[in-house]
């Protein structure tokens, strides 16, 4: 059967990886995702078989032992786990940002000691810039560092952190006075700490806590938790770059990538959406013959696969862009935007063609109708996504004089 979304001018090593990735998701994950989201369970063995097809290296260059592809070859296989199952994605995604990171920002000795382990899966990474009383507004973070001989004192508390539990590594984003003075912009006073520490639950290393899981509406399975920094001693040569002041612009900068993520997140979700939907129209039948026979059915699919395509045309665009060097906040924001909204309507729609089936928790597509809202909050709101996109365009269509 053909197959909406698929991508021109892929290379032969990245049309053998999505076929694997692809062959995985279909084995793998879509026959037991629906049981293990209702329980709210961990994916312990669709990691590891992620750990054995090398994914959580798959942008990690080929010298710290990964496999050195693209952001785009990344973005489609993020589009296929989505597609599968949400959370798993999103256990990958943040460990992506922050190796992305760590490779962009980091020291050598920082990229010597985290990116080969983290290659394998052995090191897993989360990070964490919000905090209960903030959400899109991170100049407002009021977690502190303060220097202290060779180590940083750290205190305060954060919020949604995917991978708060399972991950041994986070990149935690708070506020470093030392060397700003009173005054300085907010954020140019930010730091990116690379904390190491045990997964689970409790405390897990000296000054460290991380309660136990937020209950969610979707988006089960991974783990999504607070932090609680009450006198965390990071020594110096854990702050991200080896240079205070910088994270701010670390962060986003993993930001940035991660909305291409989303992006594909919400392309994924949407062509499995799209799938449910038209396969059950033709099953459903209703005056005497299927209802995907039905103009107000073909108007739907019609529109769905439209909208798939264009979320999926938007996505490939701003990952090339960013792997070409230049600049994509534009772009990223622009796919970001499109596909978490056009994910959330082909979503639905395909509830709609469902009927009170879709209702059941029998049926795949009441998982995907409580995991698709997520995607219009990760990574930045459409408000944030409009405002950016606003004034990337007042910089490009500027009147002169």
């Amino acid at each position: 059967m053909a197959r909406l979304a698929q991508t021109a001018g892929l290379t032969d090593i990245q049309q053998e990886i999505l076929s694997t990735v692809r062959d995985f998701v279909d084995k793998e994950i879509i026959p037991v995702a629906t049981e293990l989201e209702h329980r709210d369970e961990y994916p312990q063995q669709i990691v590891d078989g992620l750990k054995e097809l090398g994914l959580f290296g798959l942008m990690i260059p080929e010298e710290y032992g990964g496999l050195g592809e693209s952001l785009l070859t990344y973005a489609l296989c993020v589009e296929e786990i989505a597609r599968g199952w949400m959370s798993v994605s999103g256990i990958i995604n943040t460990h992506f940002i922050v190796a992305y990171m760590l490779k962009q920002h980091g020291t050598q000795e920082q990229k010597d000691h985290f990116l080969p382990r983290m290659a394998l899966g052995e090191v897993r990474g989360a990070f964490s810039m919000s905090e209960p009383a903030l959400g899109s507004d991170v100049s407002a973070i009021s977690s502190k560092a303060v220097k202290d001989g060779d180590e940083y004192v750290l205190n305060g508390q954060k919020m949604w952190l995917t991978n708060g539990g399972s991950s041994n590594l986070v990149a935690v984003l708070v506020r470093s006075d030392e060397g700003h003075p009173e005054g300085t912009a907010p954020h140019k006073s930010m730091t990116t700490f690379l904390v190491e520490k045990e997964p689970g639950f409790g405390e897990v290393r000296p000054g460290l806590t991380i309660p136990g899981k937020i209950d969610k509406m979707g988006y089960k399975g991974v783990d999504t938790t607070e932090l609680i920094m009450d006198g965390l001693r990071v020594p110096a040569n854990r702050v991200l770059g080896g240079t205070t002041g910088r994270g701010f612009y670390q962060m986003m900068d993993g930001v940035e990538v991660g909305r291409v993520n989303v992006a594909a997140r919400g392309c994924g979700v949407a062509q499995r959406a799209f799938e449910l939907g038209v396969s059950y129209a033709q099953q459903r039948h209703t005056f005497g013959k299927q209802i995907a026979q039905h103009q107000a059915i073909q108007f739907k699919l019609a529109e769905m696969a439209t909208k798939v395509e264009a979320a999926h045309a938007m996505m490939v665009n701003a990952a090339r862009k960013k792997d070409s060097g230049e600049r994509n906040d534009l772009e990223a924001g622009m796919a970001k935007y499109l596909a978490s909204e056009y994910c959330k309507e082909v979503v639905e729609d395909a509830f709609r063609i469902h009927g009170g089936y879709g209702f059941s928790k029998e049926y795949e597509i009441e998982r995907l109708y409580r995991e698709a809202p997520m995607l219009l909050i990760g990574e930045g709101t459409a408000e944030i996504q409009k405002m950016i996109i606003g004034r990337r365009l007042l910089e490009e269509y500027r009147l002169q004089g």
